[in-house]
This record gives structure tokens, sequence and C-alpha cells, in this order.
């Protein structure tokens, strides 16, 4: 049986974590960024774990992980 292949976009955009969650960083935070509030701007930087209904789509792009 073929080995699955790993999602080549989906490896760039999510991590996996030591406990085995999925962290990822916002959108919208690159350009035109004037009109952002700072506040906006501020809680864009942060990365975001994965919702636990969507991990199991996720876990199927990233069979290795």
């Amino acid at each position: 049986m073929p080995k699955i292949k790993t999602n080549r976009s989906a490896a760039k955009r999510f991590k996996i974590t030591g406990s085995g969650k999925f962290k990822y960083s916002k959108a919208f935070s690159n350009h035109i960024l004037t009109t952002k509030s700072r506040k906006r701007k501020r809680s864009l930087r942060k990365n975001m774990i994965i919702d636990s209904t969507n991990e199991k789509v996720i876990r199927k792009l990233l069979p290795n992980s």
C-alpha cells in the first residue's frame, strides 16, 4: 500500500505542539495595517490552537504528525 502524501499547503500553515494539538497564525496581519486598530493588530500577533471540530481534517492532511 502506498504512503499517504502530506498536503504541503497545510504543512506550511500548521505546526504540531508537544501535546499533539495544532497551532496556526492568524490571517490579515501583513499589509493595509493603517486602518486596523492597535488592539486588533496586537491580537493578530498571537498564535491560535485549532478547534477540536477541525482537528480530524487537519490530521488527514498531515498524516505523519
